[in-house]
């Protein structure tokens, strides 16, 4: 994990897209760590991702535990409005790639209007079949984008980005989860108050209690247990 600030973070990500790198991005929370303690193939890919952020305040807390210093916790959605903001600056080209065709065209709609001169290198709904994925890869190598915003939930975002990325040649790809929903105002962000407590999670929770019981209740304390254990073992 790179334990980076917001700016330094940002500067980062330009110089990959000034230099044409091929950049996959990944956040890492406490879902994450238990996904990855069982998918090899996850834990491989997010490994050797060039740069990886702290999306939760349980990362923040766990990693300053166990001794290491990391400035803050950087969210993904926070990250990709900031790009967003940047790319709108240095005229980069965006490709916005999930969720559903009626969400991601909102998306697209409300960023264009904060952002007139931002440029659009295409956008298209997370809805499509294994074998249409090399067609769609390629025509996001040929979109010329900059940056690339993938809309699925993990670890589908970070397997495609993966699988795909040779093809699409994009300097920068990240997964961003559900924020497209959030910025199309389909859902809603917790507070600021409540994000800077680190409760966003408790916040997300009590909106989709049925669907988000395992991954907060029983998954925060498998995380839990796996943090204890690795200070237990140094």
């Amino acid at each position: 994990m790179d334990t980076l600030t917001l700016q330094e973070t940002l500067e980062r990500i330009s110089k990959a897209v000034e230099n044409r790198e091929v950049m996959q991005h990944v956040v890492i929370n406490a879902s994450k760590i238990n996904l990855m303690a069982q998918d090899a193939k996850l834990a491989g890919i997010i490994n050797e991702s060039p740069l990886i952020n702290a999306d939760g305040k349980s990362i923040v807390w766990a990693a300053r535990f166990l001794g290491y210093k990391i400035p803050d916790r950087i969210t993904g959605i926070d990250l990709f409005e900031y790009l967003v903001a940047l790319a709108a600056q240095k005229e980069w080209r965006v490709y916005y790639f999930g969720a559903t065709e009626e969400v991601v065209r909102e998306v697209v709609r409300r960023h264009q209007m904060m952002y007139p001169k931002l440029k659009l290198a295409g956008f298209r709904n997370g809805y499509f079949t294994d074998e249409e994925s090399v067609q769609i890869a390629r025509e996001i190598h040929a979109s010329q984008a900059d940056l690339l915003f993938v809309g699925f939930s993990s670890p589908k975002k970070e397997y495609w980005i993966s699988d795909y990325q040779t093809i699409m040649q994009v300097p920068f790809a990240m997964g961003v989860g559900g924020s497209f929903d959030i910025i199309a105002g389909k859902t809603k962000r917790a507070p600021i108050w409540v994000q800077r407590a680190g409760f966003e999670w408790l916040y997300r929770l009590l909106q989709e209690p049925r669907r988000l019981m395992k991954r907060y209740i029983i998954g925060n304390t498998q995380f839990i247990g796996k943090v204890l254990k690795e200070r237990m073992q140094r």
